[in-house]
């Protein structure tokens, strides 16, 4: 069996080190002509952890990353509504890793180049298209060196490209654009004193103006500084941003007066955003569920298959599972056509269902809460929220996406070999 797998990033390079591990041959096309640590951070929930582990990368996560101990939800006043451990400190044999994008991708590509071989990772080929026959599949690229035609021929096409996947418009071509959300958001990143306990990801505000804050650098708190990834959202106000724009480096007077008082006495979030230098602005999309993502020898992963809004930190977490579950499959069918089905079927259930969950703000819906039942704060949260509900919302989403410490810690591992063929 040969996979050709369209796209570079997290989940597509995933794919390739979880196919590679299975002793399935790979090759990786990325339209990029030179990958770099572009980005800003992101969440790794002990379910991605646990896969990147057993890929053989547990000692580079730590060596980059933050071991995240703690989450907490605060209102638009400060006042704390929710906080619970994460990782290990809530039951997990793995922990949760908050960590730069770009340096994620580095790990995974360094990984990539040295298991797979540079060779098989293919850098500025432009997917254009695809067919596919009783016998295999035929790619289409093209070369952003010469401007030349390349064909590649496998057994399996594999689209990991992201919410504009070109593989999923000639599987959908009526589908159209991205779903806009209504909300745009900022992001930027600064080196500053650590705030909370240096390890912990907070959440401030209610659906139509928050932010999330978590730091995601070893080094800096290594040299006892914080290396701090702020993102702030807002309801769109009709200014006439390009929503297909999707990383346009901005300055922050397009949103920092809604922000500009959200100084409190543990965190100083305008003081952070006045000190960055570079921000960037984002609309806020997702695409709605599919019935298929499998087409005979064709299937989507990540952002591809099941594009959903940045709630849960479960986005590029949810990719790399997909990534391990679909080398899984292929690993114990002899019929690609059959593999991918398997894949399918364990996956675009539960995805489809996180998708819109995330549409009704997923475990982020405690802070909508506080907003509509004490909107100017209170003195007790559990007046407000009952402790048995907010621990409710938080357990139902981890069940949902499958990322409560019971299923992670108990269900088999996806490392297997590849079964011979009859």
């Amino acid at each position: 069996m040969k996979v050709l797998i369209v796209g570079g990033g997290i989940g597509g390079l995933t794919t390739a080190l979880s196919l590679h591990a299975a002793g399935i041959e790979c090759r990786l096309y990325e339209s990029v002509l030179a990958p770099r640590a572009l980005g800003v951070g992101i969440n790794l929930q002990p379910n991605a952890v646990r896969e990147l582990c057993e890929l053989g990368l547990s000692e580079q996560l730590a060596d980059t990353a933050i071991e995240t101990s703690t989450l907490a939800y605060f209102n638009k006043h400060g006042q704390q509504i929710w906080s619970e451990p994460r990782g290990r400190a809530a039951g997990y044999n793995w922990p949760q890793y908050s960590i730069h994008r770009g340096e994620l991708l580095m790990i995974l590509l360094a990984a990539g180049r040295t298991r797979i071989g540079a060779d098989h990772i293919c850098t500025g080929l432009h997917f254009t298209s695809f067919e596919q026959d009783p016998d295999g599949i035929t790619a289409h690229f093209t070369d952003r060196r010469t401007g030349g035609a390349v064909t590649a021929r496998g057994d399996v096409l594999v689209g990991a490209d992201g919410i504009h996947s070109a593989v999923r418009a000639q599987l959908y071509p009526h589908e159209g654009k991205p779903i806009f959300a209504g909300l745009i958001e900022w992001r930027g990143a600064l080196e500053a004193e650590p705030f909370l306990d240096g390890r912990t990801q907070v959440m401030i505000g209610h659906y139509n103006q928050r932010s999330i804050i978590y730091p995601i650098s070893a080094k800096a708190q290594g040299d006892g500084r914080s290396l701090i990834n702020w993102l702030t959202l807002l309801a769109d106000r009709g200014d006439g941003t390009e929503r297909e724009s999707w990383d346009r480096k901005v300055g922050r007077e397009r949103f920092f007066d809604r922000f500009s008082d959200w100084n409190f006495p543990w965190i100083k979030l305008a003081d952070l955003i006045c000190g960055t230098a570079e921000i960037f602005e984002y609309p806020m999309c997702d695409r709605d569920p599919l019935p298929r993502w499998s087409f005979g020898r064709v299937t989507l992963v990540g952002d591809a298959a099941h594009p959903m809004r940045p709630v849960g930190s479960q986005a590029g977490s949810q990719g790399i599972v997909d990534a391990r579950i679909l080398a899984h499959a292929l690993a114990n069918h002899a019929d690609p056509v059959a593999g991918l089905a398997d894949y399918e079927a364990r996956r675009l259930p539960s995805m489809n269902d996180v998708v819109l969950r995330n549409r009704q703000y997923g475990p982020e819906i405690v802070m909508q809460m506080a907003e509509d039942r004490a909107p100017n704060g209170f003195a007790n949260v559990e007046e407000v929220i009952p402790r048995r509900e907010l621990e409710e919302v938080s357990l139902s989403f981890k069940r949902a996406a499958g990322f409560d410490p019971q299923t992670v810690n108990q269900r088999p591992s996806f490392d297997v070999r590849r079964v011979s063929a009859p």
